[in-house]
């Protein structure tokens, strides 16, 4: 099996190197190209305002100067244009992908354009504690758990079109109770906090921070985790709402203007 890994916190994030040893313990052909810094909160971004650069950094492992979607496009579309992947990998990004967030999300967005270009993909992400920042997250959760979950993802049927959110409990991994399917949940209160400043030279800048609340809805990924399991949610890129179809298909049936 031939995997493609990549990732939105960087070439040299802890949590790549932790998704290439579950990957190589699944095959022994890996391919690794993602962005070459961190891309947190890029989403499904595309560059197209200004050229992009490619990387070696060894044997199939390379980096690309854009978006976690832009590496994906330049591995499938450039760099496995003859060998393609069978399997994309995103992540283990350093911080949860639940609920809404997923939509600014570069981890899920990766594997979303894996999925676009119909291949299997599977999205991986390391929840932490509020009090733990930068290199002292622990991945300990994905470590230990991640090879199993990732094969027993293998060991179903793939869905087209759409790709598998996977979210690690902040807990070690003896304390995690196990793996439990779930839907996206919403946070009831999603508070973007904008943090004012001034910068040596004097000029004011500002800075985005999210902040949520604890309540968690019943049976979703954001429910899953605090109660000690690994989400797995199925997740897909149509994004119509169904149940306006029919009302709106209605109010416009003589081509309302």
């Amino acid at each position: 099996m031939r995997i493609l890994l990549t990732n939105d916190d960087g070439i040299h994030a802890p949590g790549l190197k932790v998704l290439e040893r579950i990957a190589r313990a699944i095959s022994d052909d890996i391919w690794i190209v993602a962005p070459m810094e961190e891309q947190s909160g890029a989403g499904h971004s595309l560059t197209l305002s200004r050229p992009l650069r490619l990387r070696q950094h060894g044997e199939k492992h390379y980096s690309v100067s854009g978006t976690p979607t832009d590496a994906v496009m330049m591995a499938i579309g450039h760099l496995m244009k003859d060998t393609p992947p069978d399997l994309i990998l995103s992540g283990v990004n350093r911080g949860a992908n639940l609920g809404e967030d997923v939509t600014y999300s570069g981890t899920v967005s990766a594997a979303m354009e894996g999925a676009i270009a119909g291949v299997r993909a599977i999205a991986l992400s390391q929840v932490y504690a509020r009090d733990r920042q930068g290199d002292d997250v622990p991945f300990e959760a994905a470590e230990i758990w991640g090879e199993r979950v990732v094969r027993a993802l293998l060991a179903l049927p793939d869905r087209p079109k759409t790709l598998i959110n996977v979210n690690f409990p902040a807990l070690p991994a003896s304390d995690i109770k196990g793996m439990k399917v779930a839907r996206q949940g919403f946070h009831d209160v999603n508070r973007t906090r904008i943090v004012r400043n001034t910068d040596p030279r004097g000029y004011e800048y500002f800075w985005f921070a999210l902040d949520h609340s604890d309540s968690v809805p019943e049976g979703s990924d954001l429910a899953a985790t605090a109660d000690g399991y690994i989400a797995i949610t199925p997740l897909h890129y149509d994004l119509t709402h169904d149940d306006s179809l029919a009302s709106l298909q209605f109010a416009f049936r003589n081509g309302a203007e």
